[in-house]
């Protein structure tokens, strides 16, 4: 499934279906066999409804630097939140965004957004560099953030973050997409938590991406900006990591990335890979980088690889290549056999409903606070580690 679809038509929203047919082995080792899903011993959940009623969590979005902000916004829409405002100080950006949204009000300032009490949640996307310092100014004010990845690009920036959330008492999450809007991504988390692969040794994530060079702004190619490589799209590697690991922290063993194809653009860095061991023994390896081929039918083939002591599970997150457009498959090896379970538009996405119900009960069953921070300063810890190759 197209990510960008996706991200634009939002958890919740998509088409039910019947499962796609498992694939058992025969006792006698005969191939595959397909059969009804629900002979299988693993199926998904109920999908995720809307969590509130119209008006009960009023949410603001701004600063459109990132396209990311429509599968935000859609997200918390289709979870049952309700969009007042919008503020984007481009006139283009901010048209583009109300043509798809035109329900939101224009706001002259983010002051007059944080000053509207009725608005719990300011959903943002702006330039890498600047998303600390606006969610500390959203926290201050009393109101819960979600940004986008990655939520920093220095320490310096996390630790006033934390300071600031410790203070306020207000959330700071972050829209670590490539987990918490990936059904294939979300069923893997079930499944796991679930025992069905016994305690996690091991998890190895592939996250290429296409570049589409071109329709990139100019911030997106300058260092001190977008954060490297390791601390932009390897933060959802290293939040992928502590999930289905159960990890609370881990070491950085091994770091490195490179710019091999973008000479242009010398503080861009096209190729990154880092090793980190966590604070329960497990190990994680990814790699992640700007080189799908055109050729390819989607944005990048995300695989997920997770190793347990009772089985292993393995994520084609976006198409099957060279066999399915579609996305979403989920195969799992454990005891009793092979399973090929075929998961687009049967998982939704909870984490919004989870996370607007976090913010009205300040709770935290979506993500905890520490997990999310986690995640940021690993992936800040890599980047500062890593070897140049080039």
């Amino acid at each position: 499934m197209n990510r960008r679809k996706f991200l634009t038509r939002a958890a919740g929203t998509l088409a039910a279906g019947s499962l796609a047919p498992v694939l058992v082995r025969s006792a006698a080792g005969a191939e595959p066999a397909a059969v009804p899903v629900s002979k299988s011993p693993y199926a998904p959940r109920p999908k995720p409804q809307p969590v509130v009623k119209p008006g009960e969590f009023v949410f603001a979005s701004a600063h459109f630097d990132h396209g990311h902000i429509t599968g935000q916004t859609s997200a918390l829409i289709a979870a049952g939140a309700t969009l007042k405002w919008a503020y984007e100080p481009d006139p283009k950006k901010l048209a583009d965004f109300r043509k798809r949204f035109p329900q939101a009000k224009v706001a002259r300032s983010l002051d007059e957004i944080l000053a509207d009490p009725e608005v719990k949640l300011v959903n943002a996307a702006a330039v890498t560099s600047e998303r600390g310092a606006l969610g500390c100014r959203v926290m201050q004010a009393g109101k819960d953030y979600f940004t986008d990845k990655a939520p920093f690009t220095t320490l310096a920036q996390l630790a006033e973050a934390k300071a600031v959330a410790a203070r306020t008492g207000r959330k700071y999450m972050v829209y670590y997409s490539e987990r918490l809007t990936s059904e294939a991504g979300m069923f893997a988390t079930d499944l796991i938590q679930d025992g069905v692969i016994g305690r996690v040794v091991q998890v190895v994530g592939l996250g290429p991406h296409r570049l589409g060079k071109a329709g990139r702004p100019a911030w997106f190619f300058e260092r001190e900006k977008f954060g490297g490589i390791l601390c932009d799209i390897g933060s959802h590697q290293c939040e992928q990591f502590l999930a289905y690991a159960g990890a609370k922290d881990a070491t950085v063993t091994s770091a490195a990335v490179g710019n091999f194809a973008n000479p242009d653009q010398p503080e861009f860095e096209d190729f990154g890979e880092a090793s980190l061991v966590g604070d329960n023994g497990s190990t994680n390896q990814f790699r992640v980088d700007w080189f799908t081929p055109d050729g390819l039918g989607t944005w990048g083939d995300g695989r997920t690889f997770v190793l347990g002591t009772k089985g292993y599970i393995e994520l084609r997150k976006n198409l099957d290549v060279a066999k399915e457009k579609r996305g979403n498959h989920v195969f799992v090896v454990d005891q009793k056999g092979e399973h090929h379970l075929k998961v687009d538009g049967q998982v939704g996405a909870r984490f919004f409903g989870e996370f607007i119900l976090d913010c009205l009960n300040r709770t935290e069953k979506a993500m905890t606070q520490a997990h999310a921070f986690k995640a940021a300063e690993l992936c800040l810890k890599a980047q500062a580690a890593a070897r140049r190759l080039t």
